[in-house]
């Protein structure tokens, strides 16, 4: 066993207690987001989907939950110092946003390659935008400068027990609006979001099946369960911006210990479940929040003989923040 690895889950960076009190903190300020269901979709699928539509969260996106519990859960000398992250979009704008909620600077350190539409949420919800280049090492450097420079607060993406508690509201609502859920697929990215989802998950049905859904292209989580050890890639090559970061040493061991499979599909597989999230559930999906239906209707897990009683399944649309002239270019190659 590697050193310092949680061996229970009163080791983890997060529980059931604090996603339970995550969900009464961020309760007057997030929404409770709706489940969709398609008769359509469960036939293609050949099993019954339910659609936490995350896409109609404040600011586009799931990542609201995690920073309005990390930003509510500062004292006030805290808040008073301001806050500062990195980001290539949905967590800067969350942040952003939850901050100005509270009435706190906010300093976003966004890559130079992230989604315009992501960048002009930053703005609209008065985050001061800092460029870095695209790169997780660059993004970390340029944040912890802004933190030497001003002293503030570092919210980190996902790998901070507050935003993996605040993440985990995901499945406290779910499986009260869709209980025969026995099954969850989640975007895994640097695993804030299916570490909460898990936590909670796994605490409320211990049966339930936890599923990553990760990009071939930037698959080092896939890699990490095999090698039982947090994986970098050297490079990472997706459509989907959103899931490109690497494992934390927070996430990975409730990664490692919780999520029952990571199931890897390629951009292809993500841009078609994007048109079927557009055509038939007629809701916006950015690439990351599609991957969820794109793994589902995967050759490799339709006919994957351990998934066989995976019949009634919880997709986490992760966001809807795409930015339309890549989408178009994207669906019409």
């Amino acid at each position: 066993m590697e050193p310092n690895c949680p061996t229970s889950s009163n080791d983890y960076a997060a529980d059931i207690s604090s996603i339970r009190q995550a969900q009464v903190r961020i309760e007057p300020f997030a929404h409770r987001t709706p489940v969709l269901t398609s008769e359509t979709l469960d036939s293609i699928a050949g099993r019954k989907l339910y659609f936490k539509c995350e896409c109609f969260q404040k600011g586009g996106a799931f990542k609201f939950r995690g920073a309005c519990n990390a930003i509510y859960s500062l004292d006030d000398d805290h808040a008073a110092k301001r806050v500062v992250t990195h980001s290539s979009g949905n967590h800067a704008a969350a942040l952003a946003l939850a901050a100005k909620l509270r009435g706190i600077p906010a300093y976003i350190v966004i890559p130079k390659n992230a989604p315009k539409c992501k960048v002009e949420n930053v703005k609209r919800y008065g985050g001061q935008v800092i460029w870095s280049e695209p790169s997780m090492q660059s993004r970390e450097d340029t944040a912890n400068k802004v933190l030497q420079d001003t002293g503030a607060v570092l919210i980190h993406p996902y790998n901070d027990g507050r935003i993996i508690s605040g993440q985990g509201t995901i499945s406290l609502e779910l499986l009260e609006q869709a209980s025969k859920i026995d099954t969850l697929i989640v975007p895994i990215s640097g695993g804030g979001l299916i570490s909460g989802v898990a936590l909670a998950a796994k605490a409320i049905n211990p049966a339930i099946r936890i599923f990553a859904a990760e990009p071939m292209g930037a698959d080092d989580a896939f890699q990490s369960k095999i090698n039982g050890r947090i994986t970098k890639l050297s490079e990472v090559n997706t459509i989907a911006d959103g899931l490109r970061a690497f494992l934390g040493d927070l996430t990975w061991p409730i990664v490692r210990d919780l999520v029952d499979d990571v199931i890897v599909v390629d951009d292809e597989e993500i841009i078609q479940a994007m048109r079927l999230c557009y055509e038939i559930l007629k809701i916006a999906v950015e690439p990351s929040g599609a991957i969820g239906l794109a793994a589902v209707l995967s050759n490799s897990f339709k006919t994957n003989p351990a998934y066989r009683e995976c019949n009634n399944i919880g997709i986490v649309i992760s966001g809807g923040n795409v930015d339309l002239g890549v989408l178009w270019n994207s669906v019409n190659k």
